[in-house]
């Protein structure tokens, strides 16, 4: 099994690769983004253990750019900083795992088997309509080659519209996918998210993606 490991502190990078070449791993080290991601994209590596914060590129940006490329190579991030908002960049980023610093070596061994037993698995394919793009995977929507800035329930609205591209979709079924089961409020806030919507991916744009149907509900027009 091959792994990399892009991680700025040469100690830590040192250590670890005696442990994993103990283990019978081969291992490849960079101690920068730059590198770590031309290493990533040019060899062909079962695992890539990735520091979050690194010289140049960071490892977010890193772990996003490779599954915008469909690189499903098992990632475990790694970070030294606290709290929770680091996890949740991490995975929202697309890594598999992610483990703070400083961390047991028993740990980490345990995490890359994990992963390693897991293997690459395929996230969902990016979602087009017209030139508009969503990718499940990362939460990224593109306009042709602008990227588009959604909240989390502008995102899950425009995914269920695009995974049902010119079908027409009720406030109800719209309701039932953007909320729990025991969301009781007003239909009408499904108006209001839409007019949203097209604030951000139509209207910059001069187009009419998301159309009204009357009495009926809204519908994808991917030519819109």
């Amino acid at each position: 099994m091959r792994i990399l490991m892009v991680e700025d502190d040469q100690h830590v990078a040192a250590a670890v690769k005696r442990g994993l070449e103990a283990e019978g791993y081969v291992v490849d080290v960079a101690h920068d983004g730059s590198e770590g991601l031309w290493l990533a994209t040019e060899g062909a590596y079962d695992l890539v253990v990735l520091d979050s914060m690194l010289p140049g590129e960071n490892g977010e940006s890193i772990c996003r750019r490779l599954r915008q490329d469909r690189d499903w190579t098992p990632i475990l991030m790694l970070t030294a900083r606290v709290g929770t908002e680091p996890e949740v960049a991490a995975l929202d980023a697309g890594a598999d795992d992610f483990l703070a610093k400083p961390f047991a070596y028993q740990v980490l061994l345990a995490r890359i088997r994990a992963l390693l037993r897991r293997g690459r698995q395929e996230r969902p394919v990016v979602l087009e309509a017209g030139d508009l793009r969503l990718d499940p995977a990362s939460h990224e929507v593109w306009r042709g080659t602008s990227s588009v800035d959604l909240t989390p329930r502008q995102f899950a609205l425009l995914e269920c519209l695009m995974r049902q591209p010119g079908e027409v979709l009720s406030k109800t079924e719209i309701k039932d996918r953007l909320f729990d089961f025991a969301y009781d409020g007003d239909l009408n806030v499904i108006e209001v998210h839409v007019r949203q919507l097209r604030r951000r991916i139509d209207e910059p744009f001069g187009r009419s993606s998301i159309l009204t149907v009357r009495g009926v509900g809204y519908r994808l027009d991917p030519a819109g």
